[in-house]
This record gives C-alpha cells, sequence and structure tokens, in this order.
C-alpha cells in the first residue's frame, strides 16, 4: 500500500474551481474502452497483471469460516498451477493483492493464510459499511477490532453527510462505490477520480492509490480498467501498492481466458478451483 498521506490544509478555492467537462469526460471513456488491443501472449501477460491487483473479496451474510478458508486458498494461487507453468510462471509468486471480508471473519481469513505460510494481507471493509451512517464510536471500535483480529488493510466507508456538505476527508486510497451501490465503478467516473488524484500529487508529491469496486466481472473489463490507469496515471499505478481491483466473480474469467491462451480452447467453470 501507499505511505501515509500526511495531508495538506484544506483549500477549499482549490476545490471550489473543480469543472468537469461531462462530455470530454464521455468521449475519453469511449477511447480508453477502444484501446484494448493486445492479443496472445502480451493480454496473458496483462491478465496475470490484473491477477495481482484483485483484492479478492467475499462480502455476503452467508459468509463462513469454510468459504473464507476456500477464498484465501483461491487467493495464494489464483491460476492453475498447470497454467502458469505452460507459460514459464509457476515460480514468479502470482498471488492476489489481498483477500478482503468483513470484520468478523477477519480472524478466520489470518488463520486461513497463516496455516498456508502466506503473506498475502487481510483487508476488511469498516466503519458501518456499506451504509457508513454509524456513530463515529462504534466506527473506531470496528476498525480496532478488525487490526486486533489481524488484518493489515481497512477499506473505510466513509461518512458522505460530511463529504456532501463540504467537510473533506484525507485518504491513502479513494474507491468509486462500495460494490452494493445499484451503479458502482463507471469508467467516466474513474477519470475524473484519477485526474484528481494526479492533480493531488501535481499540488503534494503524494501518490493516492486508485480502486473500482463493484460489477467488475470480465476479464476484458480488467484490461480496460488497467489501460485506464496506464494512460492516466502512468506505469507506477499498474501495482497493488496503487492500484486494487474489488471484485469477486472478476478471477474466474479472468482465469478462463487463461486456459483459452494455453489451450485454444474454453473451459467450463466448474473446471476451474472455485473461488
Amino acid at each position: 500500500m501507499s505511505a501515509r498521506n500526511p495531508g495538506m490544509p484544506l483549500d477549499l478555492e482549490w476545490v471550489s474551481k473543480v469543472r468537469v467537462n461531462t462530455q470530454a469526460v464521455l468521449k475519453r471513456a469511449q477511447q480508453i474502452q477502444g484501446r484494448n488491443k493486445n492479443k496472445k501472449q502480451w493480454q496473458a501477460a496483462w491478465l496475470l497483471r490484473a491477477v495481482t491487483c484483485i483484492d479478492l473479496t467475499t462480502l455476503a451474510g452467508d459468509d463462513t469460516p469454510g468459504n473464507v478458508h476456500r477464498l484465501c486458498m483461491k487467493a495464494t494461487q489464483p491460476v492453475r498451477y498447470d497454467l502458469l507453468k505452460s507459460m514459464d510462471m509457476q515460480d514468479k509468486g502470482v498471488t492476489t493483492a489481498a483477500v478482503c471480508v468483513y470484520p468478523s471473519r477477519v480472524a478466520d481469513a489470518v488463520k486461513s493464510l497463516k496455516a498456508a505460510n502466506s503473506s498475502l494481507p487481510v483487508a476488511s471493509v469498516a466503519t458501518g459499511f456499506p451504509a457508513g451512517q454509524t456513530s463515529l464510536k462504534t466506527r473506531l471500535e470496528e476498525v480496532r477490532m478488525a487490526v486486533e483480529d489481524g488484518a493489515m488493510e481497512i477499506d473505510i466507508v466513509i461518512n458522505r453527510t460530511l463529504a456532501l456538505t463540504g467537510q473533506w476527508e484525507g485518504s491513502d486510497f479513494i474507491k468509486t462505490s462500495t460494490g452494493k451501490e445499484s451503479v458502482n465503478a463507471t469508467y467516466p467516473v474513474a477519470i475524473v477520480m484519477v485526474r484528481a488524484i494526479r492533480d493531488y500529487f501535481l499540488k503534494t508529491g503524494h501518490k493516492v492509490g486508485f480502486k473500482p469496486a463493484g460489477g467488475i466481472r470480465t476479464a476484458k473489463e480488467s484490461l480496460v480498467w488497467l489501460t485506464l490507469m496506464k494512460e492516466e496515471l502512468g506505469d507506477e499505478w499498474l501495482s497493488p501498492r496503487l492500484f486494487r481491483l474489488g471484485a469477486s466473480s472478476l478471477l474466474a474469467d479472468i482465469e478462463r481466458q487463461i486456459y483459452h491462451h494455453v489451450t485454444g480452447r474454453y473451459a467450463a467453470y466448474h473446471q476451474m478451483p472455485m473461488a
């Protein structure tokens, strides 16, 4: 993850001068979606890069120690060994970026990863996910509990009332959405957000990370997100330190596309180890 954001004095004049040209943003989003021309081994390499940026996530009301354990095992070996070997990538340490769970499941994830001798970080949503409407005392306690149980990263749900009333908060990462809304990560919104990251970097020298989350399900979409980051922020943002894909079902399609790259045919989903 990025170094702690030291922040800066609030400059409301800077904020008030922000303008968004909607039509230009929409046009740029269309351009980026048409950029994906990587083929064969180059596409496979980009897909593996996407895997390393995934926060493999389960945020279901019926999460159990069993399905969290399965998720952790998938995170440590996200692509079948035989497929990686065919690409000479079996010893490159390909894992997802993290495992993301509810605070109540952090201890289960930490236990599973420790048993597998994995140093993969556990991330946890907290502070009243997904609405963020609990009291500050409750929000802070939830963070403390997750950290005490071994969470290394916390996805904090901001108090949107504060944001809407202009009481801004600093961040090490910014995220498009909780993934629980009717509309989540979209390319036009992402372009506005990453350009804010770029402006902040030019003003302060601090690099803020970016995480799209919700509705990202296909390998093709993951390549568009990587293209967006590369073209808008540069190669440095193409790493788990500054870029994460929040997803639960994306990995299955990426592995399926890699299977096709290696074998020339598509696998049924039941042939891929389950996440």
